[in-house]
Parts: structure tokens; C-alpha cells; sequence
């Protein structure tokens, strides 16, 4: 079906890209590449400043894997959801939007750090109780389905751990594990919607 293939690479042009973008700027960061990715947080790469002089490119990865989640999941997966569809339209937008708010509002402002956090939060926490939500709202109960309840699951006690270890020198790992789950769910769900 067209839609299912537009929609996917929708969704593996927007993952492939925010990988890329943040290795990119994570490159030109003012530290060391195993240094940016343990010790420092994935908001720093965006924040304009000396420190990352790509920041405009995290941020338009940000923007762009937000776009691309709003867009497949409205335009087609939406398609694959028999149960929960309010939940999962509603779950979308939160997620979406936040992701597009954190791209767009960048951290280490005092008078914008709260919206940035905000939209962290509706990113990371809303995106990975969608994962957990999409897997138990199709009509079956495959492998695509429990590695996507998989991700969710590691992403919400990724998020757990983060929440309660904000001053951890690995902070920045577990911020990540939370919010990889959602980019690799994007990826798979691409090649998942380009094959059906």
C-alpha cells in the first residue's frame, strides 16, 4: 500500500537523520565524542553556545523525528491501531510535541529552561507509554509488536532511573536509553510499515 511506504520513509528518514545529526554535533562538541555522549546531556548539543557550534543541527533533528512521528502515525499507522485509538492519537501529539518544543526551545535559559524540561518529559515519558500502548492496541501479538512493548519498557525505567539520578555523573546515559527506544521503535516501525 502507497501510504504504508510514504509513511515509513517518513519514519526512517527521520530516525536515520536524528542519529546522524547527533553524532555530527556531538563531533563538534566541546568535548571529546565519548565524553559528549556519557557526560553530557543530549539538550547541551542544542543549546547555541561555544560549546556546540552545530546546535542548530541537533535542534532540526529534534524538530524533524517529532514531524515525521505526528505525521506516520495520523497519516497511516493510525491503520494498525484496533483498540485505545483516542489514547493513541492523544499519546501522539504529546509526544510529537514535545520532542518539536525541545528542538525549539533550547535548555540552559533560565526563562525558557521549564518549557525545555516540559517538553523533555511529554517527549521521553509520552513517547515510550506509546510504545507500550501501540503494542497492546494492534490486532496481533507478534515479534514487531513485543519488541516495541520491549523498547517501552526500557525506555520507561531508563526514564524511572534518570528521574531519581539527575546529579549522576551518567546522568546523560540514562537520557538516552530513554530516549533511543523511541528513535529505534521509529526506525523499525519504518521498515515495518515500507514492508507491509
Amino acid at each position: 500500500m502507497m501510504k504504508s511506504k510514504v509513511a515509513g520513509i517518513a519514519f526512517l528518514i527521520g530516525s536515520l537523520y536524528y542519529v546522524v545529526a547527533e553524532a555530527v554535533s556531538a563531533a563538534f562538541f566541546n568535548a571529546s565524542l565519548f565524553d559528549a555522549y556519557v557526560f553530557h546531556a543530549i539538550s547541551e548539543l542544542g543549546i547555541p553556545d561555544a560549546n556546540s557550534p552545530l546546535f542548530w543541527l541537533m535542534n532540526s533533528a529534534f524538530i524533524l523525528i517529532g514531524l515525521t512521528l505526528i505525521f506516520g502515525n495520523f497519516y497511516t499507522f493510525k491503520d494498525f491501531i484496533v483498540k485505545n485509538r483516542r489514547i493513541f492519537y492523544v499519546l501522539t501529539l504529546i509526544t510529537g510535541l514535545g520532542v518539536i518544543i525541545v528542538g525549539m526551545i533550547h535548555g540552559g535559559n533560565p526563562l525558557t529552561s521549564g518549557y525545555h524540561t516540559l517538553g523533555a518529559v511529554m517527549a521521553i515519558l509520552g513517547g515510550n507509554i506509546l510504545l507500550v500502548l501501540i503494542s497492546r492496541s494492534m490486532d496481533v501479538f507478534d515479534q514487531y509488536q513485543k519488541i516495541t512493548l520491549l523498547l517501552g519498557l526500557i525506555g520507561l525505567v531508563a526514564f524511572w532511573i534518570l528521574f531519581f539520578s539527575m546529579d549522576s555523573i551518567y546522568m546523560a546515559v540514562f537520557e538516552r536509553i530513554s530516549v533511543y527506544t523511541l528513535v529505534i521503535w521509529s526506525f523499525l516501525s519504518g521498515l515495518y510499515l515500507v514492508r507491509s
